[in-house]
């Protein structure tokens, strides 16, 4: 475990107050060892408390951005089927620019079918939003780097497309795409600078990180340059974090560059501190990370 890795908490919008995530996200934002953090893009909430309340990803993130200082910030992530990606690329400048440059811009092709027919989102098949987020992200690209770009695809046109700003980092924020099909990681070795990974086993993550090197390797593309993003759930009200910190561990050995620890959308009083003290501190203390 030489490499750097990075540090970071997911704390989705849903079921919570904005005042209450805010509070979070400050409090993270003051704990150097916490290197980023992140919201989900959906328009209803998830799981057990699916009728609760649950904010909009992008006008969340961008009240964040303005409030936070430090700590990269982005979306795990955000659905290309919800927006144009013309209109994606404008959001995520403003941000790049609210943040001081902390984006990290990620996306997936999207897959909550019952959230798309609630609101009216036409939902295509499984392939069909593979190649939608192919398409998205040349345009987006395109959007960020280029003059009055033009493209001209089976989904997505844009026409001298005047887009100014340009994000503030540069070539632009990272690319994060989250992955597991095999078309997906295709997608991933041609535009990612980051894979998030969504495996739940050590032997998932190996096999898939395994499966985009060779994806890689088919385009040419040097498989290390690709950073690799693995997520680890939390249980906030257990005592013994052990079992958490061996899987993080596990996911670092296995390449992972960034790390994300989820607390299950259960923010008790303290938890910033908690997830801090018992799996990012330990860890780091354990190594050279």
């Amino acid at each position: 475990m030489a490499n750097r890795v990075y540090f970071g908490i997911a704390t989705p919008q849903q079921n919570v107050t904005y005042e209450k995530l805010l509070s979070l996200w400050l409090e993270a934002d003051r704990e150097p060892l916490v290197d980023h953090l992140w919201i989900f893009d959906h328009f209803m909430a998830l799981g057990e408390n699916a009728d609760g309340p649950c904010y909009e990803a992008w006008t969340t993130l961008a009240g964040l951005a303005a409030r936070t200082e430090r700590v990269h910030i982005g979306h795990l992530v955000t659905g290309n089927t919800y927006r144009h990606p013309a209109i994606l690329a404008r959001q995520a400048v403003t941000v790049d620019h609210i943040s001081q440059g902390r984006l990290y811009f990620g996306i997936g092709a999207a897959w909550h079918e019952q959230e798309h027919r609630g609101f009216g989102i036409p939902f295509p098949g499984a392939g069909e939003r593979v190649r939608r987020l192919d398409e998205a992200c040349q345009v987006i690209r395109q959007l960020w780097t280029e003059t009055k770009p033009s493209f001209n695809g089976r989904y997505y046109q844009l026409e001298e497309a005047h887009s100014e700003p340009k994000p503030l980092q540069k070539p632009h924020p990272p690319i994060i795409i989250a992955a597991t099909g095999e078309q997906m990681l295709r997608v991933v070795a041609k535009h990612a600078d980051i894979w998030a990974s969504q495996s739940h086993t050590i032997e998932d993550f190996r096999e898939k990180s395994a499966r985009l090197n060779q994806r890689c390797e088919e385009i040419g593309r040097d498989p290390a340059t690709l950073a690799r993003l693995g997520a680890a759930w939390i249980d906030p009200t257990v005592s013994d974090f052990s079992a958490v910190r061996a899987y993080v561990e596990q996911m670092i050995e296995a390449g992972a560059t960034h790390i994300v620890l989820n607390p299950s959308g259960k923010y008790p009083a303290g938890i910033i501190r908690l997830i801090v003290d018992e799996i990012i501190q330990p860890l780091k203390q354990a190594s050279s990370l």
